[in-house]
């Protein structure tokens, strides 16, 4: 089969193929009329060796008589880009007009990893496309050493479809007929086979990823417990999951966002068990978002779905481990995963829940319940230590006899809310400086703070040994926290109530901490109480959050996720203990 051309014409160097049929002629014509109205705007300022947006730049077609040559496309999505060189969407049956729309719009003759290769197969011009990083060097060299065997009567009159049915042995292929599509598939890592004189291409999934293998996450350690973690390849974090959930109820939603970056996002759910209208909020949100990409992968989407504004505490909870995330789609929550990220969402959430971890669930019920007693006491203490200790110091006397000890016995030459300043920027960063210190410097970066900062701070009376102390204990049940970003929160209300007391003293104190609890009341994670089941109050979840129960004790899921089905576990059919053990 040969296709007859109906128009061709010669070009001159750098110009693009005319159309390829009257069919197009309308489209081409609208494009060839945009490119001489942004050439006159341009004017001289475009000079001939310039490039457009991105890779998807190059000469422009000038008109009869004009000299002026300059880049003129200028496109925010691929599709934009492709009806520009290529008047439509189409694949082009000539494997030529298929080579210069690419080399216009990816450009693969200037990017060294963009490999277009053409080869004849049974006496068939073909063309691979693929990007040189992402394919997988075993499975292509299969697929092409089959197709060397072919012979022009092994061929059926419907190359594609002789191509797809026999010829390429591998399990993820399919036909594709739009180029946007194709192109936007091989940037994601497939492989692409153009065949001469067919309006469709085969895509075949054969990509591989540069990535590191499933650890332990370093802010969620366990002594008892999985040693994987989330990676940055999210069919590696969905295939973690979904190793633990062989729920056939459980869903997989992708959904691409950013014009540019085209970042996979999933929502993960169990559908018989989370509350659907939760999961079309979230959806509808995710796909509203009209971004140029989303380099900085989770907490950019965070930002879209949530709009939080300038609010310091996470509406999100962020975990890296993948038993902690089937434990909350079992509790009925939505989570979030964003491919490039170890991190994934669990929404909606409340404070509570953020000042749980893992380990309290390694161990017996009574063992997790007194872990889970020291970590409120910590948070609490990284609150609201520093505040009251000061109000002491301040007014003596509201001191009960019994604390009389506390307060420093000696004066520093600073006020004690200056020191109390300078110590929290101070620990800020040594923290930052930590992150950024290599593993080898860090010994040497904390002698340097305890010893020629701390101690001789205290030697010089530029601090008391009693703000040292205190602000010891803080940063302890800072780090204590198990979510980090509850922690920096935490850590800009303990400022404010330092500053509330240092210039109110104890009506300060108490407006500061009644303002706190009410902004933290008023805030909702997607249509949920932040403080739940404190406001509004719920005894029996606030006992569960007080003390860790045992596995039979929890029958059914949290009211707070709104879950279509509630039980845990069937109810007890016997009158007996309800145990699970068997009645005599």
């Amino acid at each position: 089969m040969r296709e007859q051309q109906t128009h061709e014409s010669a070009q001159t160097e750098g110009e693009l193929q005319p159309p390829r049929s009257a069919d197009d002629s309308h489209e081409c014509e609208a494009r060839n009329h945009k490119q001489q109205r942004d050439m006159a705007n341009a004017g001289q300022q475009s000079g001939p060796g310039q490039k457009g947006k991105g890779n998807k730049g190059g000469k422009a077609k000038a008109g009869a008589g004009d000299s002026v040559r300059g880049p003129v496309e200028v496109s925010n999505t691929i599709e934009e880009a492709i009806a520009y060189w290529n008047c439509d969407d189409d694949i082009p049956k000539r494997l030529e007009d298929t080579k210069k729309t690419l080399k216009e719009v990816v450009g693969f003759t200037d990017s060294f990893d963009v490999i277009f290769r053409e080869m004849t197969f049974g006496g068939r011009r073909v063309g691979l496309f693929y990007l040189n990083g992402f394919a997988k060097d075993e499975v292509m060299t299969i697929i092409l050493t089959r197709l060397t065997f072919l012979e022009k009567k092994s061929l059926t009159p419907n190359a594609l479809k002789a191509f797809f049915d026999c010829y390429i042995p591998h399990i993820q292929v399919e036909k594709v007929d739009r180029l946007s599509e194709v192109i936007n598939k091989v940037l994601a890592g497939g492989s692409a086979f153009f065949i001469e004189h067919e309006s469709e291409a085969i895509v075949t999934d054969v990509k591989t990823f540069p990535s590191r293998g499933p650890e332990e996450p370093s802010l969620e350690k366990v002594v008892r417990g999985a040693r994987d973690g989330f990676t940055e390849t999210l069919l590696t974090n969905v295939t973690l999951v979904r190793r633990r959930l062989r729920d056939p109820g459980l869903k997989y939603e992708i959904i691409q966002v950013g014009r540019r970056t085209r970042t996979d996002v999933c929502i993960a759910y169990i559908d018989d068990i989370v509350d659907m209208t939760q999961v079309e909020a979230v959806r509808k949100k995710i796909k509203a978002a009209n971004l140029e990409g989303l380099p900085l992968a989770d907490k950019q989407l965070e930002e879209v779905i949530i709009n939080k504004g300038w609010n310091p505490y996470p509406l999100v909870r962020y975990s890296e481990r993948p038993d902690v995330v089937a434990a909350q789609l079992l509790d009925g929550n939505v989570v979030i995963f964003v491919d490039t990220s170890p991190s994934v969402m669990m929404l909606p959430t409340t404070f509570f829940d953020l000042c749980q971890h893992a380990e309290e669930n390694r161990q017996t019920p009574f063992m997790g319940t007194y872990m889970r007693w020291i970590r409120f006491i910590g948070i609490f203490a990284s609150l609201f230590l520093l505040p009251l200790w000061m109000l002491m110091v301040i007014e003596p006397g509201i001191k009960p006899p019994a604390l009389q000890i506390i307060g420093p016995h000696t004066m520093a030459k600073l006020p004690i809310f200056l020191q109390f300043l300078l110590a929290e920027i101070g620990i800020d960063l040594m923290r930052m400086a930590a992150v950024h210190t290599p593993s080898p410097l860090a010994i040497a970066l904390s002698l340097v703070a305890a010893v020629m900062v701390g101690e001789i701070a205290v030697k010089t009376g530029v601090f008391v040994n009693e703000v040292i102390l205190y602000l010891a204990v803080t940063a302890v049940g800072m780090f204590a926290t198990p979510s980090y970003e509850l922690s920096l929160a935490n850590r800009v209300v303990r400022l404010l109530l330092l500053v509330a007391v240092a210039l109110f003293k104890v009506p300060g104190l108490v407006i500061g901490i009644t303002l706190f609890i009410l902004w933290l009341s008023l805030n909702r994670s997607y249509n949920s109480s932040y403080l739940w089941p404190f406001i509004p109050f719920n005894a029996k979840a606030m006992f569960n959050i007080l003390f860790r129960q045992p596995v039979l004790n929890m029958k059914t899921r949290p009211s707070f996720n709104k879950t279509r089905d509630n039980t845990k576990m069937p109810p007890d059919r016997s009158s007996g203990r309800g145990n699970g053990e068997l009645q005599t």
